[in-house]
């Protein structure tokens, strides 16, 4: 979830440069242009009017290139944040279809729930208010009905969906 947090995080530091980035670069350009504008009435066939001219076409340019990448950082990180947020009920959806083939009662679900979020057996009990004890016993119950032998094969058991075809066997020749 830290790692989701992040992303999102570092997603908007990025968009938040880019504006502050685009807004220094407008005001240069407005400066510029007013600069070209005064030397365009002074001396309009001077190496110095060329070069300012030339420059604030470029600070245009970039403008138009910055916010064009301004748009498409926000438009990525929306579709993201959206995609997240399916994948995250989808897989809500799958878990709740799942433990209810295994026949899970409502408080072995949350215990499964929450062992599958990555919290250790006394953070559960805390959360629950119950002993340490029933939260094993419960969750023995919960691996048993499964099919799995720990912790490490039931979370596996739902990731093993997202990643796709599995893992490849790798044959004698392809270990050596």
């Amino acid at each position: 979830m830290t790692a989701v947090i992040d992303l999102r995080n570092a997603g908007r530091r990025q968009t938040a440069a880019l504006s502050v980035f685009l807004l220094v670069q407008t005001l240069g350009t407005v400066f510029f242009v007013g600069d070209v504008i005064g030397d365009l009435h002074a001396d309009p066939i001077s190496g110095h009017f060329i070069f300012e001219a030339v420059v604030t076409a470029a600070l245009v340019i970039g403008i138009v290139f910055g916010a064009h990448a301004l748009r498409r950082t926000i438009e990525l990180l929306r579709a993201q944040e959206q995609a997240l947020a399916v994948a995250r009920g989808a897989l809500s959806d799958v878990i709740d279809r799942q433990f209810q083939a295994w026949a899970l009662t409502p408080a072995e679900r949350d215990v499964g729930f929450l062992a599958l979020k990555g919290l250790d057996v006394a953070e559960i009990a805390d959360l629950r208010g119950a002993a340490q004890g029933t939260v094993r016993a419960q969750l023995t119950r919960i691996y048993s009905k499964a099919g799995v032998s720990g912790r490490a094969q039931f979370a596996a058991f739902f990731v093993e969906d997202l990643l796709g075809a599995g893992v490849p066997e790798i044959t004698q020749t392809a270990a050596q």
